[in-house]
């Protein structure tokens, strides 16, 4: 089964771990997944509030290179629209809204051309299905396949899947879960042998790039999720989504302080979880890459935890009242 593939900025970098443990699962499983060259930023989230136009240009950009391509490896007779595919929620979210709106709006869509004309692209809207990396492996792939993967049980660990808010609603594309109480992640970590815990905040916000706006807001809703998923026992947090791991995983130091408590509790990839159970080593799925530790999950699975990072040394910067500092992984080169 071959796919576009949109990595998304966050996968080239903070990510990274995202990235290489999918690559390391899809061999085993049959997927191929062929990277969009020349891809670019698809503005995150709040840059369609600043210049709508600017903002479906840029991610237009993206689906018009998607479908040059792609759609020519269909050797001239499309039998079906092809499956790009996002890992990252955020991506997902914009690259299938504006695959939906510029097919409800001519207006729109002929300036989105104009401006990509300037490029030598333009797109015509419908042209790929843009799809979730988890909907792929649920629904493509299938538990039952998935499962048969599996050499080393996850039964030892009790597991919270958190979804975000991004992934099942609105659903530009059709919803693959429901959107409110999504279920598809929990089967999945079941299927790896996993103990899933009850998470009824699975489907919340963790508030997206509010670290940057307001720290109150934003910690208190990263102290919600950790709480509700403390309050399960649950050994560790099981995400899909770059942005979320990174504020449920970065910030959570910065939780413990503000609110006196010592959440310890490790956010790792649900396809770093599919590697483990596949009997990869957590070097070859980016596990030690994670802020908080996750060698004591590790420890109950009997797997031997990858090496401690060194501490890196960085750079005292003026600390900006308006903002939380953003972390630093571990060894990440300086700039």
């Amino acid at each position: 089964m071959s796919y576009g593939y949109y990595p998304g900025c966050s996968l080239e970098r903070n990510a990274g771990a995202y990235h290489s443990s999918l690559m390391a699962v899809a061999r085993p499983l049959g997927l191929q997944f062929d990277e969009i060259q020349d891809w670019n930023c698809c503005g995150a989230t709040e840059f369609i509030a600043v210049n709508r136009l600017q903002a479906y240009a840029l991610v237009g950009r993206n689906l018009a290179l998607a479908a040059q391509q792609m759609i020519p490896l269909q050797n001239g007779s499309v039998a079906k629209k092809p499956d790009l595919v996002a890992p990252c929620s955020a991506c997902f979210l914009n690259l299938s809204k504006v695959n939906r709106y510029l097919g409800e709006d001519e207006a729109l869509t002929i300036k989105v051309n104009s401006a990509l004309e300037a490029g030598g692209l333009s797109y015509q809207a419908g042209s790929l299905r843009v799809r979730h990396l988890l909907d792929v492996m649920v629904n493509d792939v299938g538990y039952e396949r998935i499962a048969a993967q599996v050499t080393r049980t996850l039964g030892a660990l009790r597991l919270a899947p958190y979804y975000g808010c991004l992934v099942v609603r609105p659903g530009f594309e059709g919803r693959f879960d429901d959107g409110e109480y999504p279920t598809s992640l929990d089967k999945l970590l079941r299927a790896l042998g996993a103990k899933v815990v009850d998470f009824p905040l699975k489907a919340h916000c963790c508030g997206g790039h509010m670290t940057q706006i307001s720290a109150d807001v934003a910690l208190d809703l990263i102290r919600r999720l950790l709480k509700n998923a403390a309050d399960y026992e649950a050994d560790m947090i099981v995400t899909l989504c770059p942005m979320c791991q990174l504020n449920l995983d970065a910030f959570q130091e910065a939780v413990n302080e503000r609110f006196g408590t010592n959440y310890q509790i490790p956010v790792l990839f649900f396809t770093q979880l599919m590697g483990l159970a596949f009997g990869l080593t957590p070097e070859a799925v980016g596990i030690g890459k994670e802020l908080i530790n996750a060698r004591p999950a590790l420890a109950k699975l009997g797997v031997a935890p990858p090496p401690e990072a060194e501490p890196v040394p960085t750079k005292r910067r003026r600390r900006n009242d308006k903002s939380l500092p953003m972390p630093q992984m571990p060894q990440e080169e300086q700039r």
